[in-house]
């Protein structure tokens, strides 16, 4: 069974947008604090979670974008953020409520009310991306 994100051992090394891993870490967690060009917005994902905040850890890529999470992955308030690697301005987020239900707006212009459609939009729109420009690099 995984370790907890929030029980992995932290790294203690500074990273660049392209050195954060595709997959998801099984021994390590990267908090954006070591996220060298952290956009302020994911920076304060966590700020209004929980007492004083919740701590904003890397969880994965989903094609172009990098998946950030303040808060824990279940059971209580978290909020993703997802930023596209090639466009650290463009940034979607999803909050996430204890019960399970959560909101956020995806890049298909639609407000999801599941995670998983949320991510979905993710996906298609790096699809549609690289269909349109077939000379962009495409990350999975």
């Amino acid at each position: 069974m995984a370790t907890p994100a929030e029980q992995r051992k932290l790294i203690t090394h500074d990273v660049h947008t392209d050195e954060l891993p595709p997959l998801p870490q099984r021994d390590t967690r990267i908090e954006v604090e070591r996220w060298i060009e952290a956009p302020e917005t994911v920076r304060l994902l966590g700020q209004d979670l929980g007492d004083g905040g919740a701590t904003v850890g890397y969880v994965r890529r989903i094609h172009r974008y990098l998946l950030w999470r303040a808060g824990p992955a279940v059971g209580a308030d978290a909020r993703y953020a997802a930023v596209a690697a090639d466009d650290l301005e463009r940034i979607w987020t999803f909050r996430l409520h204890p019960d399970g239900e959560g909101e956020g707006e995806g890049p298909d212009g639609l407000v999801h009310t599941r995670f998983r459609s949320w991510k979905e939009a993710l996906r298609d729109d790096s699809d549609s991306r690289a269909t349109a420009d077939p000379e962009q690099p495409g990350q999975s």
